[in-house]
């Protein structure tokens, strides 16, 4: 029976079960803002507070992010097609994206609104209900939080986590209502639009912190070291392998990846135990971490010889006379055409990586000036810390 390596263009089983927190926890968010709006806004109307009116205003921004999440996640969960081969997880960060400009648009807005109270203030009338109300709101808003990050976590929606996070942030806000409402009946200083316009710097800042990540995303950042780690680990359980090297990760959403990774092996293996081996690695990396490798090069090793293992260690010696580079790997002395051949990678805190690499290109070939060097600039895309 032949084993599917590749993962199924379709959503499986853990990606549905998954997409079902990820809807369910934004319809909870949903409910329990839009409650909370109405709440606050009733009492901000009537009571002249500009604070209270603006944390409904958050409160229904905060409803319109998780409804946006459900159609993201439902697009998301499309199959792959012709047009879309790797599927349609990225929309999830697309999602996320139009989330955070909401978010940004809110903390305009009601920084704008605040100013206007600032300029032409009004005088607030609270009430015992009024505070009881913005209190209970504190509290929802702890618990909503918590709840809703805890699943974001748990299943890797960026879109969660920041709801999360700003459901939190917003529990702090409504707090510092109940503040300024306290200020305001005990000793009458007015507060309300200067709070109004600090909760609006604070939402202004968490958009675009929020924005800021979800951009990197998209942009594609290194994927997880301690993934990449496990990956090589296993992939080095095979005694074939004498190293593993040049792993690339691609991030097609959430937890759906491919890779590519270069393995040394000795230069005696045929094409087909080489052919054998390449197939029982990707079967085992997707058995073991739903990771497809779509490519594995290789890396000819001959550094059993002795003549290769002296001019090896002579060359590493210079190379690593530089706290950039990172690694030396696929190392392979051809004596008879007199050729050495070698891939650097060279970190990126180098100031200049190519001239970093032409430096010491130019350095072994003095060394060694009868041979003919094939040495490439690598980059480590997943390791590097």
């Amino acid at each position: 029976m032949k084993e599917n390596i590749q993962p199924d263009p379709g959503i499986g089983p853990g990606e549905q079960d998954r997409h079902k927190v990820i809807i369910r926890t934004s319809i909870i968010g949903i409910a329990a803002n839009v409650l909370l709006a109405v709440f606050k806004a009733v009492i901000g109307i009537f009571s002249h507070s500009i604070a209270i009116t603006l944390d409904a205003v958050n409160n229904i921004s905060d409803a319109a992010s998780s409804v946006i999440t459900i159609v993201g996640t439902k697009l998301a969960g499309r199959p792959a097609d012709k047009k879309h081969p790797f599927g349609y997880g990225r929309i999830e960060y697309l999602s996320a994206m139009v989330i955070s400009l909401i978010v940004l648009y809110a903390g305009i807005t009601s920084f704008t609104e605040s100013v206007k109270k600032i300029i032409h203030p009004e005088t607030p009338d609270y009430s015992a209900v009024t505070l009881v109300i913005v209190a209970a709101g504190v509290i929802v808003k702890i618990v909503l939080g918590r709840f809703v990050k805890s699943n974001g976590e748990k299943v890797n929606s960026d879109s969660l986590i920041a709801s999360g996070s700003d459901a939190t942030l917003d529990a702090v806000i409504s707090a510092s209502t109940l503040v300024a409402a306290v200020l305001y009946l005990t000793l009458h200083i007015r507060l309300e639009a200067w709070l109004g316009a600090i909760i609006s710097v604070v939402i202004i800042k968490s958009g675009i912190e929020m924005l800021r990540d979800t951009l990197s995303e998209i942009l594609g950042e290194r994927a997880d070291i301690q993934i990449a780690r496990d990956i090589q680990k296993t992939i080095r359980t095979f005694p074939e392998v004498l190293g593993t090297y040049d792993l690339v990760l691609n991030n097609y959403g959430p937890d759906t990846f491919t890779g590519t990774v270069h393995i040394e092996v000795a230069e005696t293996m045929t094409a087909k135990e080489i052919d054998e081996l390449l197939r029982k690695i990707q079967v085992r990396v997707f058995q073991e971490h739903r990771i497809a490798l779509t490519a594995i090069g290789i890396y000819s090793s001959n550094t059993e010889d002795e003549k290769t293992k002296t001019v090896r260690e002579q060359v590493a010696k210079i190379v690593f006379s530089s706290p950039y580079v990172l690694q030396m790997h696929g190392f392979f002395l051809d004596e008879e055409k007199k050729k050495i051949r070698y891939d650097l990678v060279i970190s990126f805190d180098a100031k200049d990586r190519q001239a970093e690499y032409l430096a010491l290109l130019q350095k072994v070939q003095e060394a060694f000036p009868e041979y003919t060097l094939e040495a490439a600039m690598d980059t480590d895309f997943s390791l590097e810390p």
